[in-house]
């Protein structure tokens, strides 16, 4: 799922650092008759393609960007932490779990974003693995292919309940990048796929493997359901970077939509509100001390945002290293209060 942060960040994936300068003298957008097919082989893309014919090992380590996997690991933990199981009898459940999430599901997203990306990352960062030649040929999909395979095989450890979520993840994971929906395309739809997919479904998951398959509580699910929205403007957060190559190819993110300024506001509003909505259901359950602790790190999100909004293109990578952090830390401390709910 493309999903934040450089310490919990998005999942999703990420371009090349822009100046306003660069916004402003963006070129105009390509015609589809100019666009690439999107399984013809990287040396479309790029002629370095075609002076190697494996990829390096290093090359396939930076395709699958593992500093993305940190948001649905986090998630499926605190989905784990919050379902009241015991830690010390599923610990094995727990750790494949974690495991799937994020080197398996969030890696394969990774490779097929970057597949599917390797014309606007050829704009915006031609020295990423299939635009600079060090992922050759079709091998980028090759590895899509094969790591979506392998992910499926490792889900099946979870029961029924986690290999269906695998496939869901996995589906996600096709359908923000690939065509015929390439929900990528519009910043509304593919944000929203990534924060189901790497904040919801990784906490709905290890809740409900953590339990021997059953629903996870009400509770759960709407904690789960309130941070996937939030999820929402963090995903926003990668796209302010990219804005020149997404013109370009016709991806219409929000800060293209928008405008940074707009964007920027919007995404604040997105992360901010469902923390307010879980402050007010923490104290109605009589969790006050979760509560304001959720309060105090919404309260630093808060003064970070007014930073981020006056100059967001500049800022977001800022914003995603400090503010980010904040909110994923609000996750847990969620999840510690339903577990109390759970009597564990």
């Amino acid at each position: 799922m493309h999903p934040m942060v450089r310490l919990a960040v998005p999942a999703v994936p990420s371009h090349s650092a822009v100046s306003l300068a660069d916004l402003q003298a963006a070129p105009a957008a390509r015609s589809k008759s100019e666009a690439i097919p999107a399984f013809a082989p990287a040396s479309a893309t790029s002629p370095l393609a075609s002076e190697r014919r494996v990829p390096e090992w290093r090359a396939v380590a930076e395709l699958f960007k593992p500093i993305t996997w940190f948001p649905p690991m986090w998630a499926f933990a605190c989905g784990v932490v919050a379902s009241g199981a015991s830690l010390l009898d599923n610990w094995w459940l727990a750790l494949v779990g974690i495991f799937l999430a994020g080197p398996m599901v969030c890696a394969t997203s990774q490779a097929v974003n970057d597949w599917f990306d390797r014309e606007v990352d050829a704009i915006n960062e031609p020295n990423r693995p299939i635009p600079s030649g060090r992922i050759p040929g079709r091998w980028g999909l090759a590895i899509a292919i094969i790591w979506t395979g392998v992910s499926l095989l490792v889900a099946t450890a979870l029961g029924p309940w986690g290999f269906a979520a695998a496939c869901l993840g996995l589906v996600l994971a096709w359908a923000y990048s690939a065509p015929p929906l390439r929900l990528k395309a519009n910043g509304w739809y593919g944000n929203a796929a990534c924060g189901l997919s790497y904040e919801g479904l990784a906490w709905v998951t290890g809740a409900a493997v953590m339990v021997g398959g059953a629903m996870p509580a009400k509770a759960s699910l709407l904690m789960a359901l309130l941070y996937s929205i939030g999820a929402h403007g963090i995903m926003t957060l990668n796209d302010f970077k990219a804005m020149v190559g997404d013109r370009q190819m016709g991806i219409r993110s929000l800060p293209v939509q928008l405008g940074a300024p707009g964007a920027a506001a919007t995404a604040s509003a997105v992360m901010a509100l469902p923390q307010v909505v879980v402050i007010v259901l923490l104290a109605q359950w009589g969790f006050a001390w979760h509560a304001w602790a959720v309060a105090g790190l919404l309260l630093g999100q808060l003064v970070l945002m007014v930073w981020f909004v006056d100059k967001p293109v500049e800022r977001a990578l800022y914003y995603s290293g400090f503010g980010v952090p904040l909110f994923v830390a609000g996750m847990m401390v969620s999840a510690f209060a339903l577990r109390g709910m759970a009597g564990a």
